[in-house]
């Protein structure tokens, strides 16, 4: 490995909190790009119809292509980052996201379906390759007793970024630029100088070696490093299963925002208003958990925690956030509250499955770049996952019948965490090596 060597340092009291102190600006960058990168989360659906015209669907396949170069772009980060280093990705994944939305926004302004499918699948692969390189960056840095806290700092500001302050900075935006069409093109150009300020941050103030150079062990071929991630996964089917767990951790979570809001509004009797705020809510109790759930995981165990509150929690949550606004009267408010509640409740158990940032570089410290390139993939991923499980079960069983599809799955993740055990390393934790090995 190329790496520099570097000094101890008597640790600070961020790095008592889980936030390595020599990368800690990269944490304010990413929560600064994902703003940017979030600005259009709540209207670029609406924007690029009234662009485009009323053709039902040209915007989902425009919307679903994108997903698709994230997913790739998930993978690359991780496997990139190892042959690169994770500075250089994140520079990459900068030049890529500000050049293709300059060039997407302009193809919006023409009016060509081909150049604006063109542009933002491409766009697509820069926020992933920013992100995720840091993530590994992480993973380089923090000691691993502490690795899962650090995951859940990262988690902290990649969702309090995309969808949250990037939606508020929207709010604001579009009214300042005349609102309507018009004020959502002045949002995303606002989107790019977040993305530029967060970038700055990042470049200038992370100055930590580790992330400058190859993380892959010397002597593997380029192929080797980029193909590693699948390589990774054969031979060590540890790493298959960890993805297969987090491909499953989000997937209820996209399934839901596609049934809920006609359930919500339309069967139920609240607004849409209420909707929104609902799902806000959701988000914002999943960001304050993140970090705790990762302090709990190096205290208690990366594979407890995931596998009691992130599985079992999560189950229990998402039947309670389909079942409560149901058995509650119609259009109420106490009714309403009770289910906010029952939504934040899932939103807080999800948080238990950040630990599985830490458990899959883990598995294989010697690969944690390729590690990593399977659990981002696995998060972008997990889109996919639960828009096909609502496609088809919805049909056949109904609403009811996904939510209990999803329950399904989470019965699965819960048995596949059985096989998510670490080698007991001399800086993991202690409850880490109680349970690394510990029965079922």
């Amino acid at each position: 490995m190329s790496t520099a060597p570097t000094s101890v340092l008597p640790e600070t009291r961020l790095d008592k909190l889980g936030i390595p102190s020599s990368i800690k600006w990269g944490f304010l960058a990413v929560l600064v790009f994902m703003t940017g990168n979030g600005v259009e989360s709540n209207f670029i659906s609406p924007h690029l119809s009234t662009a485009l015209g009323s053709d039902a669907y040209l915007v989902p396949t425009i919307i679903t292509l994108y997903g698709v170069s994230v997913t790739i772009g998930s993978y690359l980060s991780g496997a990139l980052a190892d042959l690169w280093g994770p500075r250089k990705v994140m520079l990459l994944g900068f030049i890529v996201w500000v050049v293709f939305e300059v060039l997407f926004i302009g193809a919006i302004s023409t009016g060509s379906a081909t150049a604006v499918m063109a542009t933002y699948f491409l766009r697509g692969f820069g926020y992933p390759l920013y992100a995720f390189a840091f993530l590994v960056w992480i993973n380089a840095v923090a000691p691993q007793k502490r690795s899962g806290t650090a995951v859940g700092w990262f988690y902290v500001m990649f969702t309090g970024g995309l969808p949250t302050l990037g939606s508020l900075v929207a709010v604001l935006a579009i009214p300042a630029f005349g609102g309507g069409f018009s004020g959502e093109t002045g949002a995303m150009w606002i989107s790019i100088i977040l993305v530029l300020a967060g970038f700055l941050i990042g470049f200038l103030a992370v100055k930590d070696p580790r992330g400058r150079g190859r993380l892959a062990p010397e002597g593997e071929s380029s192929s080797a490093v980029i193909f590693s991630g699948l390589r990774v996964m054969v031979r060590e089917p540890r790493i298959a299963v960890g993805f297969v767990v987090r491909l499953i951790n989000t997937a209820p979570q996209y399934g839901m925002f596609i049934i809920l809001p006609a359930v919500m509004v339309d069967q139920l009797g609240w607004s849409q208003s209420q909707w929104l705020i609902m799902t806000v809510l959701v988000y914002a109790s999943n960001i304050a958990f993140n970090a705790v759930f990762g302090a709990i995981g190096d205290k208690w165990g990366w594979r407890r925690t995931v596998r009691w509150f992130g599985v079992f929690g999560s189950a229990l949550g998402l039947l309670a956030w389909w079942y409560v606004p149901h058995l509650v009267e119609p259009g109420s408010e106490w009714g309403y509250w009770l289910s906010v509640l029952a939504g934040v409740a899932f939103g807080i158990m999800l948080a238990g499955f950040v630990p599985m940032g830490a458990i899959m570089p883990a598995m294989t410290p010697h690969h944690k770049g390729a590690a990593m390139a399977m659990y981002t993939t696995a998060a972008g991923g997990a889109a996919f996952l639960g828009s096909a499980v609502v496609a088809v079960v919805l049909p056949w069983g109904g609403n009811a019948g996904v939510v209990w599809a999803f329950v399904v799955l989470y019965a699965l993740a819960f048995y596949l965490t059985r096989y998510l055990t670490l080698e007991p390393q001399p800086e993991t934790s202690a409850a880490e090596r109680g349970s690394a090995e510990s029965s079922h």
